[in-house]
This record gives C-alpha cells, structure tokens and sequence, in this order.
C-alpha cells in the first residue's frame, strides 16, 4: 500500500476551484488504487466472474465510459457516436479489452477529467444539466459529484474482485 496520505490530505490539486477539489481528490485516489491492485494480474482473468459477479474487465471498461459520459453531460453535452459505441460494448470482450489497453484509457480518461474541472464555473455549478435518451434533469455539480462517487463505487468492487480473483 502507499505511505502517502489519501489524496484528500495531500492538498489542493492545481487549478481545479475550491468547490470541486474533493471531485479531483477522488478521481485521483482511484487512479493510485486501481494501479496498485492491478499490479501483477494475470490477463487471462480479466473476464472472470467470481460467483456470478461483475468481472475486472467490466469494471476497467466501465469506470472509463462512465466517467467520459457524465463529464461530457456536466458540460452541458450530448453523448457523441463513439460514446455511444463504447457504451454498447462495455462488458463485452473486444480486441480491445487487453488489461494494458484498459488501464491506460482509464488513466487517460482520470487526467482528463481531473484536467476538465478547472474549466468549470463555481458560480456555474447549480446550472441544470439534462442526463441520456430521457433528459433527466440533475445539476452541474450533481453530475461532478456523481462521477467520483460513482467512480469510488466501482473502484472498490474493482479492488474486491481483483483480490478475489488473485486468491483462487
């Protein structure tokens, strides 16, 4: 484990507002805890599903897509084709479901996101946001908020399942 504090205690993350440090602080603990437990796992176990559970590759697709979307949707954005694409094969094996292929989009898609929140307006952050097919209504900082929780959630399975996995 890292003798670091959690990113939270580390400080402010450059130019991201005040307000959205703890989205930043998230975001960035999940980046370290997803690449120190995915150290060392063997990709032939990518696709497992411990009792019937989602497997680590889901997990690595989906923190990826999801946190695209809901960024994409705090910016007052529609989905665009290729996010859309994504979605639909999240969960499903591709030639592009190799672990090294998955950890660096999931990196990329952090930075970015942690990039992306300087962009956003304080005095913005209650602005209403409208979410997928059926525009259901949410907030800018509803969304941003969101994504790290979500993100959390789905880091911690993650973490469960890569333990599980490496146990058997």
């Amino acid at each position: 484990m890292s003798t670091m504090p959690e990113y939270w205690l580390r400080g402010p993350v450059n130019e991201v507002p005040p307000l959205l440090q703890p989205v930043a602080h998230a975001l960035l603990q999940a980046r370290e805890e997803v690449l120190l437990y995915m150290k060392d796992f063997p990709s032939t176990s990518l696709w497992a599903k411990p009792a019937g559970m989602a497997s680590v590759a889901f997990h690595l697709q989906h923190l990826t897509g999801v946190l695209d979307r809901l960024f994409t949707y705090a910016k007052g954005l529609p989905l665009t084709d290729a996010q859309l694409s994504y979605l639909s094969v999240e969960g499903k094996e591709t030639d592009e479901t190799d672990l090294d292929t998955m950890l660096q989009s999931f990196i990329r898609t952090i930075d970015k996101s942690v990039s992306d929140l300087s962009g956003f307006d304080e005095k913005q952050i209650t602005a209403i946001r409208y979410v997928g097919r059926k525009k259901l209504p949410s907030t800018v900082i509803g969304l941003l908020f969101h994504a790290a929780e979500h993100t959390m959630r789905h880091t911690g399975q993650l973490l469960v399942t890569v333990s599980w996995v490496k146990s058997i």
